[in-house]
């Protein structure tokens, strides 16, 4: 990229600046933990692969035509994950341990084989073809065969999982979609969700999160210690809300191998885990300037083709789907891309300027910009 001189296009928005201060701040709250160095050199390489893959990620994303591109690239690519996750799922043995960084065996939950690919577990896998699932669909006009194949691929690799959340995931992702057609009605819809959680919270002897220990689709799910921890992080915030915290082990005694720390299956507490209240806030403001962003551009590509309309939403349905999965697990392993993925596609989307012909799929984008 530097060679090439290669650099994003429309210079740096909200959403990166953002980012940048949520890089800038996490190395920074390693002296707020019990060994700085090592803190700092985990939180240097986690800022290396979240912010080195947004960034990359914008510079190679400048329209429509280039998020297209790489949701294609993306299917052909989880298409033989999936089917080695259903061979996997039929035998119980794994056969990305041959290239190490899995076991041979696979995880039994129930008397169920729960395949996890080249993943650290089933659930990460399978978030990932919940959250791709959307991409399929934005070729079912343009590419009925790859569209179709994506489908079987990324449900495959969701049903393979055997994991509520995966689950959970896929439904909200195509809801989101299915909303397409009444986006007009969706402040009402926000503002009803809204009120529908506080009251369900003031009607229910638990905390309105702990419905997660009610949602089992698969009969083996740990609702119950994904409530537990989002509750235990909200009475510890004395603990944590400075600059993180090295000691959780209190919060979920029962859950974790570490004697230090319990499993922090939640994205949003393992940022406050590791960076505090700003780290935290830092994040869940990257997310919301993303939907912000996609908000503009649907609003700029009022007089596009629909095509050029739907990619924008189906974008927002995806960063959607990442929202509510990170709330049951927590991004530790190459399932990071597809987080940065999206939201560099979102990124550009304020960036492009020109109309731009896809020649492979016979359509015309006008990028939308703000």
């Amino acid at each position: 990229m530097i060679i090439k001189g290669e650099r994003i296009e429309g210079g740096l928005n909200i959403l990166d600046w953002i980012l940048i201060a949520w890089a800038v701040w996490t190395p920074c709250s390693s002296v707020f933990h019990d060994d700085p160095s090592d803190a700092l050199i985990f939180r240097l390489g986690l800022v290396y692969n979240c912010l080195g893959l947004y960034f990359l990620l914008r510079v190679f994303i400048q329209g429509t035509n280039d998020i297209l591109s790489i949701c294609k690239i993306v299917l052909i690519a989880l298409m033989p994950i999936a089917l080695e996750m259903v061979f996997e799922a039929g035998s119980g043995r794994n056969l990305f341990a041959l290239f190490g960084g899995v076991p041979g065996l696979s995880e039994v939950r129930g008397g169920k084989v729960r395949a996890q690919g080249p993943f650290t577990n089933p659930i990460l896998a399978g978030s990932v073809g919940a959250v791709c699932l959307p991409m399929a669909i934005l070729f079912w006009r343009r590419n009925r065969k790859l569209a179709f194949m994506g489908l079987l691929g990324t449900g495959a690799i969701v049903a393979t999982s055997r994991s509520s959340g995966p689950i959970v995931t896929a439904f909200f992702t195509v809801m989101g979609l299915v909303f397409w057609r009444f986006r007009q009605y969706m402040r009402q819809f926000r503002w009803a969700v809204m009120i529908g959680i506080i009251l369900l919270n003031m009607v229910m002897q638990a905390p309105v999160y702990y419905l997660m220990d009610r949602i089992d689709l698969t009969g083996h799910s740990t609702g119950w210690h994904r409530a537990k921890l989002i509750d235990s992080a909200i009475k510890n915030v004395d603990d944590w809300w400075l600059g993180g915290t090295d000691y959780t082990r209190d919060w979920t005694p029962e859950s974790g191998y570490n004697k230090n720390n319990t499993d922090i299956t939640n994205h949003y507490i393992r940022m406050a885990v590791l960076g505090g209240m700003p780290m935290l806030l830092l994040f869940v403001g990257g997310l919301v300037a993303a939907f912000s962003l996609v908000g503009r551009a649907l609003d700029a590509s009022e007089n596009t083709p629909f095509q050029e309309q739907f990619v924008i939403w189906t974008l927002g349905c995806i960063l959607f789907g990442h929202l509510v999965t990170m709330m049951s697990v927590s991004y530790f392993d190459q399932s990071i891309f597809f987080l940065y993925l999206i939201l560099a596609a979102i990124g550009s989307l304020s960036m492009a300027r020109a109309v731009e012909t896809a020649p492979e799929e016979g359509i015309v984008c006008e990028a939308a910009s703000r």
